[in-house]
């Protein structure tokens, strides 16, 4: 199966990636699963502070009730790296570390790259080390080839880590794409986020934690007068009020909703789909011709195929591989797409 990463535009409203396995990730609610396990920032932060006039740091003592805090896991059945020979997390001790399990076809975590890279750019001359965990959902995604070309497509600088047997996932205890941990300087975690969002927040835990670092080991002349908070208003943002899309899966395994059209998933077989020719519902997919359900993917078995769907959102994000063609119609809030040779994931 041809793994290049493909883009197109859907007339000029939804960029759609092709890549192999298949997703759409709408803007959706579902899948920005803000924190409830996160702490206040009130109730961590240490009495270092720093004055957001000036930039400097204020000291009145530097103590970490290590009884508030757990202690972070050590990086766990790592199969590859990239941007970075092998490494453990205690070799980073004496860092601030943000450890950021992702995926490269999560539209939620795509969103927050750019946030990651302004505070990579911002902060690792003063002690920050950025580790992408990088944790599959699907089956493409454990290809490192395929990690590798995203992680390029992005421009990401800082390590990743291929955790493609969830040993680190489950070594964090973590359920989310995309999450965040914060550790500080002596191994504790003081900070995790679960979702998109809560950027100037973790750009500020950062920033006290690495005051926190400068006045444990001494560092003189160590302030921020020169870094603002990066401001969210230069980066694209998603009003979830307006979406009505929920995620959408294609494979018996994944599916959280029946298809639309009246043959279902039958698992395990190759089924000729068809499309009513009226009436379509939104928010549920539609195929045409010969489809193979497997338990993540439904793959294309004949020499065509079409699926429709009716959504709402600003834009749909499409992951998707294949030898053949793809071609991509916005009809009103409709979309559809004419494909040959490809596989299907997911829709999400």
């Amino acid at each position: 199966m041809n793994r290049d990463n493909i883009s197109a535009l859907l007339t000029g409203i939804a960029v759609v990636s092709l890549i192999a396995g298949f997703a759409i990730y709408f803007n959706s609610p579902e899948l920005n699963k803000s924190s409830s396990a996160q702490k206040s920032a009130g109730d961590f932060l240490s009495s270092v502070s720093v004055d957001s006039a000036t930039g400097k740091i204020s000291k009145t003592q530097y103590t970490v009730d290590e009884s508030q805090f757990r202690k972070a896991p050590e990086f766990a059945g790592i199969s590859g790296y990239i941007n970075t020979n092998p490494i453990k997390l205690a070799d980073l001790k004496g860092k601030v570390v943000l450890v950021d399990f992702w995926t490269y076809s999560c539209i939620n975590c795509i969103r927050t790259l750019p946030y990651l890279e302004d505070w990579n750019a911002k902060y690792a001359d003063k002690g920050l080390v950025i580790v992408g965990v990088h944790t599959p959902e699907f089956e493409f995604e454990k290809n490192i080839d395929n990690v590798k070309a995203g992680v390029k497509k992005f421009g990401i600088k800082y390590p990743v880590l291929q955790d493609n047997d969830k040993g680190t996932w489950d070594a964090y205890a973590n359920s989310y794409w995309p999450r965040k941990y914060v550790i500080d300087s002596e191994g504790f975690i003081r900070y995790d986020h679960i979702g998109e969002g809560g950027y100037a927040e973790t750009e500020k835990i950062i920033q006290t934690l690495l005051a926190e670092r400068a006045v444990q080991q001494g560092i003189r002349g160590f302030n921020f007068n020169s870094t603002t908070i990066t401001n969210s208003s230069n980066i694209q943002n998603v009003d979830f009020s307006k979406v009505n899309s929920p995620e959408l899966y294609f494979g018996y395994q994944f599916a959280r909703a029946p298809l639309g059209s009246p043959q279902g998933f039958i698992q395990g077989q190759v089924v000729n789909y068809s499309i009513p020719s009226s009436d379509l519902q939104p928010n549920v997919v539609y195929l045409q011709g010969l489809w193979k359900n497997n338990p993540d993917n439904l793959e294309l078995a004949g020499d065509s195929g079409r699926i429709v769907l009716v959504y709402s959102a600003k834009s749909v994000n499409l992951v998707a591989g294949g030898t053949g063609n793809a071609q991509f119609q916005k009809m009103g809030s409709s979309l559809v797409l004419n494909a040959t040779q490809t596989q299907l994931v997911a829709l999400i």
